[in-house]
């Protein structure tokens, strides 16, 4: 049924927003007979009706399901039908909060995203919470039942102001390890109470070669472990704790403010227990933190091929994690001393070498430095200045693929001397001639 209240006052008074589109107006005078008024109009504009006065209730049109279309130049609407919350839940509209919530329960383990994966699931399990939430609340379901959604829009709460649907499942399922047992899904207080470990860094600096070939080194790092005192619990040995008064052992509190814009809630860690839901004479030996600092000695395996800004990740190895909590890992960051004289681009080794302009017109044979040590490197005859000679496989091996290697680039630099003794600059003449007299003969 859709109602139009055509008089002074306005539906925004009561903040209700009507579910149709209003195409003209609509004269104060309707004739009975022509629009099909529904009896209901007395009820509704009673002196006991919260939503409409007699004075302001000017005209009511019905829209039913009968089958007679009245086409007449006047008032055009079109009526959006709103979900059925007893429906979704498959309770009646006289269910006690008991029969609810456990409609509730049971419908969500079935739909739940995690163990249902058919595509719906996640939107039917989303329409299940919001039901739920609604018809939980006495207040909300006060409206609904007298007004439908139309009812809590008018109260400031829109279709997109309901709680996040799986916050309110975990709160419903707390303390019955998720899922109602099922497992594999734990609720928020178990997340709240177990904190995993942070993790921990650790700067290594490496000499050239070690970053080349790999290399085992021994580091001592400061972390925080378990407190042996109170094997982790944080609580002074032989004392018991209790449950947080200010959040009823949950480790958070929710606030829930209306604005203009809706009903907004705020899910906050307790600032009593800190998020335990426990309170807990503190340790002495740890002052309640559940861990201390040491120091460890680990033997570190660097793989070959490292370089500056390389990450190693060291699992388990990082602070220790509150109330059983996984502990956090340890991450090496890697920072290589340079070489003098070979460079590394990438996997591969820059270096360069200078030869005589007769050793690169006749080819010689030189010892060129690697990280394998002095190796022969044979410089062909006629090589041209700023030639780049490839050393195969005499690079940086791969990282975690220790049998490829890259190569080492060697440039020559032909070397041309400024100044020539005078027997030197005779055999230079002579060869120049003789240049020029088989360049004349090759154009004959």
């Amino acid at each position: 049924m859709a109602i139009v209240p055509c008089g002074t006052t306005w539906p925004a008074q009561w903040g209700i927003r009507p579910q149709f589109m209003l195409r003209s107006s609509i004269t104060n005078k309707l004739p009975r007979s022509n629009y099909g008024v529904s009896s209901k109009i007395n009820y509704l504009a009673s002196a006991c009706s919260s939503l409409f006065s007699q004075g302001s209730l000017h005209a009511f049109i019905y829209a039913g399901s009968s089958q007679t279309s009245h086409n007449r130049r006047g008032a055009r609407f079109t009526v959006r039908a709103d979900s059925d919350f007893y429906s979704v839940l498959g309770v009646s509209k006289n269910a006690s909060k008991s029969e609810i919530k456990s409609a509730y329960r049971k419908l969500a383990r079935s739909y739940h995203p995690d163990v249902n994966k058919e595509p719906n699931a996640e939107q039917k399990f989303k329409e299940i919470s919001n039901a739920y939430e609604v018809l939980s609340d006495d207040e909300k379901r006060s409206l609904y039942d007298r007004y439908g959604e139309a009812g809590l829009k008018g109260a400031g709460m829109g279709m997109g102001d309901f709680s996040n649907p799986f916050d309110l499942f975990e709160s419903l399922f707390e303390g019955m390890g998720g899922m109602g047992g099922m497992g594999g899904m734990g609720g928020r207080s178990s997340r709240s109470r177990v904190v995993d470990g942070e993790d921990e860094y650790y700067s290594l600096v490496l000499k050239f070669n070690e970053a080349v070939f790999g290399v085992e080194k021994e580091i001592e790092i400061t972390r925080l472990e378990t407190c042996g005192t109170c094997n982790g619990s944080g609580a002074k040995p032989g004392t018991t704790p209790t449950t947080c008064s200010t959040c009823g052992g949950q480790g958070q509190v929710i606030s829930s403010a209306r604005t203009p814009l809706g009903v907004f809630q705020q899910v906050m860690t307790c600032s009593s227990c800190g998020g335990t839901g426990e309170l807990s004479t503190p340790c002495t030996a740890c002052s309640g933190d559940s861990r201390v600092r040491r120091t460890k000695r680990i033997s570190l395996k660097v793989p070959a091929g490292v370089d500056s800004g390389s990450r190693l990740r060291v699992r388990s190895e990082g602070n220790a994690g509150r109330r059983g909590g996984a502990p956090g890992d340890l991450f090496v960051m890697i920072e290589v001393i340079p070489d003098p004289i070979l460079k590394r681009d990438d996997n591969n080794i820059l270096y360069s070498c200078k030869v005589s302009y007769i050793d690169a017109i006749l080819g010689t044979t030189l010892k060129v430095p690697t990280v394998d040590g002095m190796v022969d490197l044979k410089i062909p005859a006629g090589t041209q200045p700023n030639t780049t000679l490839v050393m195969a496989k005499k690079g940086v091996p791969l990282l975690n693929k220790s049998n490829m290697r890259g190569d080492q680039l060697v440039r020559v630099q032909v070397e041309i001397p400024k100044r020539l003794s005078s027997e030197e600059k005779k055999l230079i003449e002579e060869l120049a001639n003789l240049s020029k007299g088989k360049a004349a003969t090759s154009r004959r």
